[in-house]
Parts: C-alpha cells; sequence; structure tokens
C-alpha cells in the first residue's frame, strides 16, 4: 500500500515538474522579468541625471568665480536644473506619458543650458585653466556619456518589454496571467534631434 502511494506521489512530482518545465520554456515568466529590467533601466537613467544634477552647482560657482558677468547664462543654468529636479518619474508614474515627456523636456532643457554654459569658457582663458574647472568638466563629459548608455538601454529594456506582450506566446500570458502590466510608455521625440541621447557640448 505504501508502495503504491508512493509511486503516486512520486508521479505527481514528476508531473508538475514537467508541466513547470515546459511552461517556463514557453515563457511565461518573461513579461514579469522585462517588466523589471525596464524599471531597473529606468532606475539607471534617474541615477546618471541626478549624477548631472549634483554637478552643475560646484561648476556654477566655478565660472562665477571668473565670469560674473555672465549672469544670465549662469542663472538659465540654475533654473533649468530646478526644472529638471523637480520632476520626478519612479516605477509608479513610469507609465504616464505626459509625466515622461516633462521629464525629458526639463532634461533636455538642462542639457541646452548646461551648453551654452560650457561655451563661455571659451571667453575665459583662466577658467579654462582652473583645474577644478576641469575635473568638473571632465566628470559631465563622463555623466554625459552615461546618460546616453542610461537611455539606450531603457530604450531596449522597453521595446523588449512591449514586444513580448504584444507578440506570441507572450500575448497569450499578458491576457491570463498579466493584464495589470500595460504597455510601457518611451522615451519620444519632443525636439529637432531629440531622438538622440542628450548632449553637452564642451568644445564649442
Amino acid at each position: 500500500m505504501q508502495t503504491v502511494q508512493g509511486f503516486r506521489y512520486g508521479w505527481k512530482l514528476a508531473f508538475f515538474a514537467i508541466v513547470a518545465s515546459l511552461l517556463s520554456g514557453c515563457g511565461i515568466n518573461n513579461i514579469p522579468r522585462y517588466d523589471e529590467q525596464v524599471k531597473s533601466a529606468w532606475a539607471q537613467v534617474e541615477n546618471q541625471y541626478q549624477r548631472r544634477a549634483d554637478l552643475i552647482p560646484n561648476l556654477v560657482e566655478t565660472v562665477k568665480g571668473y565670469a560674473k558677468q555672465e549672469q544670465d547664462t549662469l542663472t538659465a543654468v540654475i533654473e533649468a536644473r530646478s526644472r529638471a529636479t523637480s520632476i520626478q518619474v519612479d516605477a509608479n508614474t513610469l507609465n504616464d506619458p505626459q509625466k515622461l515627456q516633462q521629464f525629458d523636456q526639463a532634461q533636455q532643457q538642462l542639457s541646452g543650458a548646461l551648453s551654452r554654459l560650457m561655451a563661455v569658457s571659451e571667453r575665459y582663458p583662466d577658467l579654462k585653466s582652473n583645474q577644478n574647472f576641469l575635473a568638473l568638466q571632465s566628470q559631465l563629459e563622463g555623466t554625459e556619456n552615461r546618460i546616453a548608455v542610461a537611455r539606450r538601454d531603457f530604450i531596449a529594456a522597453v521595446e523588449r518589454y512591449n514586444t513580448e506582450i504584444r507578440t506570441f506566446p507572450g500575448s497569450i500570458w499578458h491576457k491570463i496571467l498579466h493584464s495589470d502590466l500595460p504597455i510601457r510608455e518611451n522615451f519620444q521625440a519632443t525636439a529637432p534631434n531629440a531622438d538622440q541621447a542628450p548632449k553637452v557640448n564642451f568644445n564649442q
């Protein structure tokens, strides 16, 4: 009797193991996994933009020490930074296209203001040779590269996720198990060349 029960129990375990293996092979877990990758990629985008924002106060103070007469440019950077940091897009609001667009536009405006600020340095040889300025310039260049990579990775993650829930068999699993997970918004072109990652031109 125990042998029969043991056989049945073992058969059930084997059956469930086979079913689980088949379901896993069918991509049942792809949608939540890709969704988490989208969130992780977005966190990196935010992290790099925050890194840039953290560098700006020191940059502004350094430039101010050599170019106080450039007050309009300095003010524009400070105001653009304030707008950019006031718009927060987290995992809970990542599906809001308006919020995402506002965030992107604010960051692009800050990129433009930074570009104009860096162009100012060309008129001040002492500023251009200042070690603190050179260090900040190098850090900003590196940050802009990281922003470009983070944006690219986020766009790729969103495309992978959206493709999964729109195509077979992911579309089936989406209807059955993950209908609460919507299509994810991506960066949209909001200005000329906005499809390219924002850059600060340090060589103007």
